[in-house]
């Protein structure tokens, strides 16, 4: 299954432009099996150089970036957890995303009208947290009472499960996220098990005009501040500029963002976001066939990377041949690589490295 991040934020704070950035990243790139699952839900590549000098050396024509599933949160606005606007129909597909993109306006722009009156990123962000709680908090009342009468009987389980939703509800009602509990690896089992929004990750975004990018606004470092009371991440980008980039030929995508001063697309910056906020990492496989970039998590062993694109590579791992992408650059060609030494053959515990490229060797 495809990671998933879902987008919320509050109407006109650039949410819809952003999506349609994403989705038409998703749909430019070569060889991506791009799709719009529904009418909210993009499928879009995660950007990463590194393929591209893969691609110099080991040509092929399938290149297949990873992959975010973006969940356009519509409807949501004080009152969403009440019905108001499309909340509830759209709150539902939030619950089963991995990490939570909320969009703040961070600008000025007396001709996109505020909600409520005026900009205002710390009230925006408490608005929607409180409409995801209340949300929440629906849900936990209803687990509540299902273990209060599952526990009766003094069974163990359905007492440790009520204990975990009951500190949740005390959580939630004091206006904190789930995911500001502190729970035990048990207990955070039974967090996630009730597929609350409050305890997803959250990777807040700062849409910025023009002028925003060349430093952050007071906007910018008031999310800042409130991120790192919660030790969440931040991405500062302008939505309508990465709008702009994706009308581009790719060819002139380069002039353009030197043209702005930036180094890359905010885009990459957003998907190197939820990657870190996350705990995950790529490796590649490359051959003629394809050269694929594939999701694990940091830490995982070269076995459990096997198993991503395979079960089977997994049970039967007896070792994999590992280098990475400057190493290949540097020799030129992979029997260059292998002649150099630089080519090494790792076992069951070899933990896997951001960028390596492996070769699997296994018995089925």
């Amino acid at each position: 299954m495809a990671l998933q991040a879902g987008i919320v934020g509050l109407p006109n704070v650039g949410k819809s432009t952003l999506f349609n950035a994403l989705t038409a990243a998703g749909a430019a790139a070569a060889n991506f099996p791009f799709c719009t699952i529904d009418p909210n839900v993009g499928v879009v590549p995660v950007p990463d150089g590194r393929m591209e000098q893969l691609h110099a050396i080991i040509k092929t024509n399938v290149i297949i970036p990873a992959a975010v599933e973006v969940v356009d949160i519509a409807g949501l606005v004080r009152g969403a957890s009440t019905g108001a606007g499309l909340g509830n129909k759209f709150l539902g597909h939030i619950r089963s995303v991995d990490a939570v993109l909320h969009v703040v306006r961070c600008f000025d722009d007396g001709d996109v009208v505020h909600v409520d009156g005026h900009p205002d990123p710390l009230r925006d962000i408490d608005t929607i947290d409180t409409e995801l709680a209340l949300a929440d908090l629906e849900s936990i009342t209803r687990r509540v009472d299902r273990f209060r009468k599952q526990s009766k009987g003094g069974d163990k389980e359905s007492l440790f499960q009520l204990g975990v939703a009951e500190r949740l509800e005390k959580l939630v009602n004091e206006g904190k996220p789930a995911r500001h509990g502190t729970w035990t690896a048990d207990e955070w089992v039974s967090v996630k098990d009730a597929q609350l929004i409050t305890a997803k990750p959250v990777l807040y975004v700062c849409n910025v005009d023009e002028a925003g990018l060349s430093g952050d606004n007071a906007y910018v470092k008031s999310v800042r501040a409130r991120a790192a009371t919660e030790g969440a991440q931040v991405v500062v980008l302008c939505a309508k500029i990465e709008a702009e980039i994706q009308e581009l030929p790719a060819e002139d995508r380069p002039a353009f963002l030197a043209d702005m001063g930036l180094p890359e697309p905010g885009l990459a910056k957003l998907a190197r976001g939820v990657y870190a906020l996350l705990g995950l990492q790529t490796y590649f496989t490359a051959g003629v066939k394809e050269i694929r970039a594939w999701t694990i998590p940091v830490g995982a062993k070269a076995p459990q990377a096997a198993g991503v694109i395979h079960t089977d590579f997994e049970k039967g791992f007896i070792r994999a041949e590992v280098y990475t992408v400057p190493d290949l650059v540097a020799a030129g060609s992979e029997a260059a690589l292998k002649a150099a030494g630089k080519m090494r053959v790792e076992g069951k515990e070899y933990v896997v490295q951001d960028g390596d490229v492996m070769h699997f060797r296994f018995n089925v």
